[in-house]
């Protein structure tokens, strides 16, 4: 329980915090992998090069002691964070460590400041952060672990199909080698894989999202081949060197963002590989036969790069769906066949208003930020409700 004492103290080191930025957080990495390098197993270390980690890191504590009198405005946070943390396997153990490495960054960056009181006052509210973290954690790990086809920690699954969707794109379909029942999932979550890339120093864990319905023997995930480097280590080694047949290590599947059942049309949203989710949840509603409309709304680079397209076809006749794709490069495109489904250029839902479901319809996004900034900007000048606007962010998490 925090005092009235602790809670003043946080909110004065604000200013603090604010004019320091991401040094805080990038400081603090640094000496956490320095001291603690066994923690390199489970981050993701290209997230450190790309400084989208210690971004999204100092957004989150600084938005904790904004808020330290009022959490429960961090609950959506406080659950997005749960879930990714649960596929990462992150235990209790852990905590202390993360917390000794605050303190001692705020020491170090800032020895004048960090008096015995701030010391204090910081110890208890991540104490009290770390706490709620571990209970809503531990409530997903028992829930993981008893659930009908369900698991604790790592288990092991076969590479029982690769198929190439697109030029970038690869879905792999994973099955236990235990031959057991596997969890079901939302539509829209991800799957937690952990390899070992070859000539890499450490283990390599990554969410990828599950791009097929649920089945209770088996998931899929699809893979976007990103350029050869420290962000593209894992997606490079599972498209040249994973075959049917390897084994990887999986954790339950986990994520806040997924399809939330109503009686209301549905609007996928995407670009690039972020159709992944979306793929799930159409496979997911022409499972069920869904009677509302359904539109899908995709972006990419040119039709070599397209994703699903065929499938997608397939699924139209199983919905009432409508389905457009807007292509930066459109050589090669057969505009005989959707020429009022093919569009050139940027996404333009004003020329689908007249069709889109404004009032009542649920609006789900994925692809790049500035991809689903363009879109939910468009979506709240055509009237669209902000309530009625779902996301996901691949990576570290960032507001639209």
């Amino acid at each position: 329980m925090l005092s009235a004492k602790h809670i003043s103290t946080v909110k004065s080191t604000i200013p603090l915090l604010e004019s320091a930025g991401t040094a805080i957080t990038e400081h603090f990495y640094k000496r956490m992998f320095k001291h603690n390098p066994e923690l390199k197993h489970i981050f993701n270390l290209s997230h450190q090069h790309s400084g989208g980690q210690p971004a999204a890191l100092f957004n989150a504590v600084a938005a904790y002691a904004k808020n330290i009198d009022n959490l429960g405005a961090l609950s959506g946070a406080v659950e997005r964070i749960a879930h990714k943390h649960t596929s990462f396997n992150i235990q209790p153990e852990h905590y202390p460590i993360v917390g000794h490495h605050l303190l001692e960054t705020l020491r170090e960056l800032a020895p004048d400041a960090f008096t015995p009181d701030v010391e204090e006052a910081w110890a208890a509210a991540y104490g009290v952060l770390a706490g709620i973290f571990i209970d809503r954690e531990a409530t997903l790990y028992h829930r993981n672990e008893n659930a009908v086809g369900g698991w604790k920690g790592a288990r092991q699954f076969e590479v029982i199909a690769k198929t190439k969707e697109s030029e970038l794109v690869t879905s792999f379909t994973l099955a236990p080698i235990d031959q057991q029942a596997v969890i079901d999932f939302e539509a829209g979550q991800y799957l937690g894989v952990s390899v070992a890339p070859i000539n890499h120093d450490y283990q390599e864990i990554r969410q990828y999202s599950l791009s097929d319905k649920p089945n209770g023997k088996q998931y899929r995930i699809s893979v976007k081949k990103e350029a050869l480097g420290v962000p593209g280590v894992v997606s490079n080694y599972l498209h040249d060197h994973v075959n049917i047949g390897d084994k990887i290590d999986v954790y339950p599947p986990a994520g806040d963002f997924h399809y939330e059942e109503r009686e209301a049309p549905v609007v996928l949203i995407s670009a690039g590989v972020g159709v992944t989710p979306m793929q799930s949840m159409l496979e997911m509603l022409a499972s069920k036969s869904f009677a509302k409309p359904v539109f899908y709304l995709h972006g990419c680079e040119s039709v070599e790069q397209h994703s699903f397209n065929r499938r997608v076809e397939q699924l139209g006749l199983q919905l009432n769906l409508q389905h457009h794709t807007w292509y930066r490069d459109i050589a090669n495109v057969d505009e005989a066949v959707n020429a009022a489904n093919i569009h050139q250029g940027f996404m333009n839902l004003a020329a689908l208003k007249d069709s889109l479901p404004l009032t009542d319809g649920d609006y789900y996004l994925c692809g790049p930020v500035a991809f689903m900034q363009f879109a939910k900007q468009q979506l709240l000048e055509l009237g669209v409700s902000d309530a009625r606007i779902h996301y996901e962010v691949f990576g570290p998490h960032s507001d639209l």
